[in-house]
This record gives structure tokens, sequence and C-alpha cells, in this order.
């Protein structure tokens, strides 16, 4: 009998008519996007046209629910792709962010604004994403808010840690009475004119020796190569904007975990970066993330590298030199202000922000970014400063879960820079500054105390992340003019 009889023709196509794939069929298999519906009716026309409707769709229903495992099939690779955010392009991927929202802990959200929150749920859509959280301090940064800590996998975002890799704070404790500021206060502001450097780009005319510089490091990659002058010509230098250096009076309460005896000490309290070396890199392979990770326009720089990657190895390379580079400055400054005023430090307390860190979470390694947060494990000494007048508080980290292990790094703005250039005077910082009795100098009105949130509630906020151990209070403060 003739197959392509009329008859037998109506039949066939009868038969493969109820085998082929609609928009209706996919929808009920959870197929949302019409890319991907599209995509899979083409795949089953080309590949799977034997197969019956029930068939089809339970194969589909398995690359939705478990897209990594079919990332390399010949057939489903790009439906894959489309599942996981991802589509590859000619020297890159394009992801897409997560379209369920991962949660993230919030501490002290009285005191964030709805602008740093919807920042940082832009971050936890990242397909990388694991964990996150907002501290206290939390306000609208570049890449990630500051006050902002996110976990990744296997994955390092140059941007989300920031231009001034490994920016710290330092707190030197001399054993020497408070009164020693009083009575010395002269030849304090000549030292600290004398002895520290601020600004972009600024450097030193004659050079500190350091271990740091002697860093095999410097010679593994063509961009440390270029950077080892400059880093040399601005070791023991500071930044602009919120960097400083001061002297002041160091409060220690009784049974403090520095096991040094209560009383008031002098101390000098310092907060600066990686100066242009730190620049320099997170520039540099910001541009090359962004090159090979695509994202939406609001998420274009929180691109990352694969840490298996050879730039994404060379980037932790440059970051974990740019944190230590970071600390040889604060060494320098510390030593030559102690040498100038002939006193010998008997406690130093630092902590790194600005940076990334591989630590075990929930029995999983991820890595942590903390951009403009401190490190707060269990027992971990750190420094909150607050503003040019009112006091810091020395710390001591609870090791909190939910924080990531995290707290904040300070008082954190409440204002904007050019906010405070327009909304504040000169006259009226002068006479803030004269009613406590702190002396500047440099620091500008948008620097001012008036610009940043309230110490004592951002402190409240976070009482289950750190134990308080004593007090920093300002007297004499050096910043960029």
């Amino acid at each position: 009998m003739n197959k392509y009889h009329p008859y037998y023709e109506t039949i066939y196509r009868t038969i493969m008519g109820n085998y082929k794939l609609k928009g209706k069929d996919l929808k009920q298999i959870n197929y949302k996007s019409d890319r991907a519906k599209s995509l899979a009716i083409d795949i089953m026309q080309q590949n799977f046209k034997h197969l019956s409707k029930p068939e089809k769709l339970k194969l589909l229903e398995d690359v939705l629910l478990n897209p990594k495992e079919f990332i390399s099939h010949n057939a489903f690779s790009k439906l894959a792709e489309e599942f996981i955010g991802r589509t590859r392009i000619e020297g890159g991927t394009v992801y897409n962010l997560d379209v369920v929202e991962k949660s993230f802990k919030m501490y002290g959200g009285q005191l964030i604004t709805p602008e740093t929150i919807e920042q940082m749920k832009v971050a936890m859509q990242l397909p990388i994403s694991v964990s996150g959280a907002l501290m206290p301090d939390a306000h609208v940064g570049y890449g990630l808010p500051i006050g902002g800590v996110l976990a990744t996998e296997n994955s390092v975002m140059p941007y989300g840690i920031g231009l001034d890799i490994g920016c710290r704070m330092s707190l030197s404790i001399y054993d020497v009475p408070a009164e020693f500021i009083k009575r010395n206060g002269y030849q304090i502001k000549t030292s600290l004119k004398e002895n520290t450097h601020f600004g972009i780009g600024k450097v030193f005319k004659q050079t500190e020796d350091h271990e740091v510089l002697d860093r095999s490091e410097f010679h593994e990659t063509a961009l440390l190569k270029q950077l080892h002058g400059k880093a040399k010509m601005q070791l023991g230098s500071s930044g602009s904007g919120n960097h400083f250096v001061e002297v002041g009076i160091v409060e220690l309460g009784p049974n403090n975990r520095l096991k040094i005896p209560e009383g008031n000490y002098l101390g000098i309290l310092a907060h600066s970066g990686s100066r242009g070396l730190g620049a320099a890199i997170a520039s540099h392979y910001t541009q090359i993330a962004m090159k090979k990770c695509h994202l939406p326009k609001k998420a274009k720089h929180l691109a990352w590298l694969d840490l298996g990657s050879e730039a994404g190895q060379e980037y932790w390379l440059s970051m974990n030199l740019a944190g230590d580079y970071a600390k040889a400055c604060h060494d320098v400054i510390h030593y030559k202000l102690a040498k100038s005023m002939g006193v010998k430090a008997i406690a130093k307390i630092e902590n790194h922000h600005n940076f990334a860190w591989k630590e075990i979470h929930d029995g999983k390694e991820l890595i942590v970014h903390r951009k403009g947060a401190t490190p707060a494990n269990k027992g971990q000494l750190g420094i909150i400063p607050a503003n040019m007048i009112d006091p810091g508080y020395i710390v001591t980290g609870n090791g909190a879960a939910d924080s990531l292990f995290s707290a904040s790094h300070g008082a954190g703005r409440k204002m904007s820079r050019k906010k405070a250039k327009e909304s504040i005077t000169g006259s009226e910082l002068k006479k803030k500054l004269k009613q406590t009795g702190v002396t500047t100098i440099g620091g500008t009105v948008d620097e001012a105390p008036m610009t940043y949130k309230n110490i004592e509630e951002v402190m409240r906020s976070q009482k289950d992340l750190v134990n308080i151990e004593g007090k920093f209070y300002p007297q004499i403060v050096r910043m960029d003019k």
C-alpha cells in the first residue's frame, strides 16, 4: 500500500502533531521566559523528534532542575546556560541576575538608607553570591555598599573590594600618661606635619626602607613590576578623604582583652590604605573582569574573576601584596611618629577592610568580601573610629555567624560629600572643634563630624557582633587639606 496515500499522511501528521511541543506545554513545567521556551522547542524539533510529548517534557524538566549537569551536553548546553543565567559570547560571558533574591542579615536597619539596601540586594542577585550582611555604618558606595559583606564561591570581584585595597585602622598604645598630649602639644603637631604625608598621588622625596618592597610578588606580573617604583615613593603616606592620623587618649577598662591595666594612655590611630599601588591593581583587574563577565547595567561593576583563572590568581596575589603594603605604610607612620616623640608602644591593634578572605562558613570555603567592614572573629581585636571629635571603640569580635564574622569599620556617613559642602560652612566646623577642644591639621567640611552617623547608635546596633574593651578620644587630628 502506498504510504503517501492522503489517508496515511493525515494519520502521520496527527501523530507527529501530538508529539510537537507548544509554549503552553512548557509553561506547565515552569518554563517562564520566551527565550527558554523557544530554545527548548528548537532543540526537541532538531534532536528528539522521535520522543513522545511526555518524554520530551520529562527531559526538559530535568534540564530546568539540574542545568549544571547539562552544561556540556551537545544539544542542551545553550538551554542549560539560560537557566544558570549565562550566555557565552566572544571574549566573555553574559550573566543575568537571579530572579529570586537571596536574603541577607542587616544590622541597624533604621540607620541605613533604602538606596543602600537596594545596592546590597543587587549584589545578592549575582549568581555567585552565597550570603551577605549589612553593617550599621552602611551607606551607598561604588560596587558594593560601604559596610557591605558578601560571600561568594571561588570568585573575587575587584571593584567589590574597591580601589583602596587593604585600607585599615591601626592603633598604637603607649605606656605614657594622657597628660603627655597637653604638655607636648606643639611637638606633636610638628611631628605630625613632618612625618605624615597626605593626598592623592603625593610621594616622599626621601624613601623609606621596608621588607615589603623586597617581596618576590613585585616580579611576578608585568603590572606589579611597573608599580614597584610608585609603591616605594609612597610608602608611609596616606590618601585623601577620610584618611587620617590622630594622636589621642586611650581609655581602657578593667579586665580588658589587651591585658593592660585599667587607665588612660597615649595613643596614635591611623586610617589609610595601599595608595596608588592598590588603586592601579583594582582598576586593571576590574577592566579585565568586566570584559570577561558581562552583567546588567546596575550590577556591571560587580564583575568577578574566577579564582581558578589566570587573571583571578594574579588579582588574588596582587590584592594580598597590596594588603601587606598597606600594613607596611602604617608601620612606617607609627614608627616615625613614635621615634620623633620619644615613646615606645606596649600594644598595637590593627585590622583590614576593603579586602577579601578565604573563610569557612557552614563547613564550606567561601570568599568573603568586606567593603568597609571589619573582621570580627571570636576574640579578634579591632578599632572602630567615629569622626574627628567623637571617641572610637576598641573591640573584640563575637564571631557572629549571621554577620559572616564582621562588624562596622566606623560610624558611616549619613551625608554625601557634595551635600556636606553645600550645607556646612567652615566657620561651623571651627566652632564645633573649638567646643570639643580637638585640634585639626587639615580636614575639610566634607569630613565634619555632622556628616557621620552617631557612633553610639551604631555600636548599640552591633552589640551582638562585638564586645567593647576601651575607647580612643581624638585630640590632635591630621588629615589632607
